[in-house]
């Protein structure tokens, strides 16, 4: 499974739980109920078919990394191969 069968809420919750806020911080963070960021943290381990959120932390980080290191690497790419001024 991958990220992209997360919905908008779920994402929301999986970016704050890789920040390492607890379930009340995320609710008044997101501003709603502890519940429902359980529920949407419940959600998201089984459509990313993990066991707990340090799981799900640890891969929502290594993608945000790995996206960051791809757009990284492409700006670089295209610079190097068209010169500073994009002939």
């Amino acid at each position: 499974m991958n990220e992209a069968v997360l919905t908008t809420a779920e994402k929301r919750v999986l970016t704050q739980v890789s920040r390492s806020l607890t379930n009340r911080e995320i609710a008044l963070s997101l501003a709603i109920s502890p519940a429902t960021v359980k529920r949407h943290l419940e959600n998201i381990l089984r459509k990313l078919g993990m066991r707990n959120r340090v799981e799900a932390a640890i891969f929502h980080l290594s993608m945000a990394t790995r996206c960051a290191s791809n757009d990284a690497w492409r700006k670089w790419h295209k610079y190097r191969r068209n010169g500073p001024i994009g002939r």
